[in-house]
């Protein structure tokens, strides 16, 4: 569906991906579009060692152009973050319920991400790493958490994808001109709630929203 070349091996499975764990983002250089697998957590060629890529899961959409950190990759290395769905959790009585939040048929999602390469100084390895792009929730979000990642509709992927844009002004507008893309959600055991968790039960419950 995305029109990618598959470069990363995945084995597939994953129902908990946690930050600093690889996932699966689709990335654009010149003509040539591909699936590949990144590290979640953007440590920008700058930084003096990975670890800065913890703080880095997310950047916010109203201050990505601004922001040292994500300045560049907004102007030259976008991507496509896909996913069958993604947790939140919301406040309530002083307990934080998680939930799952997909396409209501089921389809998989696009979340507008960053990525950067940085260069071990010790190994000389090239670390591939990516954030997704938070923006205010919407009216279905917010009853769950005021914020949300940015999903891309479909008609916005090549704009968002395209090496040759490379204003960061631009890339920034994408953001903001993202139409409302439909969303469900439903609670789900907070066995999400620990990383080493991860298989289908984690997904399991039987009240919808």
């Amino acid at each position: 569906m995305f029109a990618a070349e598959p470069l990363g091996d995945d084995p597939g499975g994953h129902y908990n991906v946690a930050p600093t764990d690889d996932a699966s983002v689709i990335v654009e250089k010149g003509d040539r579009r591909a699936v590949a697998r990144y590290r979640w957590g953007l440590v920008p060629h700058w930084a003096a060692d990975p670890s800065i890529g913890s703080r880095l899961i997310n950047a916010r959409a109203e201050t990505v152009g601004s922001s040292n950190a994500f300045r560049e990759s907004l102007a030259r290395r976008r991507c496509l973050v896909p996913v069958d769905g993604f947790y939140e959790w919301r406040r309530a009585d002083g307990k934080r319920q998680p939930f799952l939040i997909f396409a209501p048929d089921g389809g998989p999602l696009a979340l507008a991400g960053l990525w950067s390469g940085w260069h071990d100084p010790d190994g000389g390895e090239v670390r591939r790493t990516f954030t997704i792009v938070t923006t205010a929730a919407d009216e279905f979000m917010a009853r769950i958490h005021d914020r949300m990642p940015v999903v891309l509709p479909a008609d916005a992927w090549a704009a968002w994808l395209d090496p040759a844009l490379d204003d960061p002004g631009e890339a920034q507008g994408i953001l903001g001109r993202a139409t409302a893309v439909d969303l469900a959600a439903h609670p789900v055991s907070t066995l999400v709630n620990n990383v080493r968790n991860d298989g289908p039960e984690l997904l399991l419950h039987d009240a919808w929203m």
